[in-house]
């Protein structure tokens, strides 16, 4: 498949360009400074691209199989950009006719046993609560998105860099948890979630969450 990803220079878009690689696919990894991408593979294209200019991304996704938005605003961008991504993303995947759109979330709107959702809860940190929010806030307007194939995928309450396992539990709208309680995903696995996702679409239209 031809798969482009915005965001191909973070923490989680680089695994999701490296596992869609080593499964044979043709990537195209999009970032703002293509000078500084050091990755080298003959199945890969680097790209510049803007995922909040609309004739952007409508260049970039022309002629792919599927897109993946693993935009963070981690680089100093404040947390409300994230809620204003979906619309400019949105649109240029129907100028370029691609219909095929996983988005990496947060876990803040999911689910939780005590109700209501994640980022609600009285121990949410306070330092992450403004992106998730924003996030919640974008979940929404893909929910209103009727016409694209769109997958949210959040992570575990926690993520971050580990094991490529294979190993995990994939669940829709509610937090995954152990049976200490305890959510967590490592990138590389949730590299492969997404990347099953678009080999095997399972949640068109959905927001799907994955844990151990």
């Amino acid at each position: 498949m031809k798969i482009a990803v915005f965001g191909a220079g973070g923490r989680i878009g680089s695994r999701i360009v490296y596992e869609a690689l080593n499964r044979g696919h043709d990537v195209t990894a999009i970032v703002r400074h293509p000078e500084n991408y050091t990755l080298i593979h003959d199945h890969l294209k680097v790209a510049k691209g803007d995922l909040f200019d609309a004739q952007d991304v409508e260049t970039s996704a022309f002629d792919q199989d599927a897109v993946v938005s693993a935009y963070s605003n981690t680089r100093g961008a404040p947390a409300s950009t994230i809620a204003e991504l979906p619309i400019p993303l949105i649109n240029g995947l129907k100028q370029a006719h691609v219909k095929r759109l996983i988005i990496v979330g947060g876990a803040g709107s999911l689910q939780v046993p005590t109700g209501g959702q994640l980022v609600d809860t009285p121990n949410f940190p306070a330092e992450y609560k403004s992106t998730a929010l924003a996030h919640r806030d974008a979940l929404k307007l893909y929910q209103n998105e009727k016409e694209l194939e769109w997958t949210y995928i959040s992570p575990a309450a926690e993520i971050a860099p580990g094991e490529r396992t294979g190993k995990f539990r994939v669940g829709g709208t509610q937090l995954l948890t152990d049976d200490n309680g305890k959510s967590f995903i490592s990138m590389e696995d949730y590299a492969i979630a997404v990347v099953d996702e678009i080999e095997n679409p399972t949640h068109i239209r959905e927001q799907m969450t994955v844990a151990y």
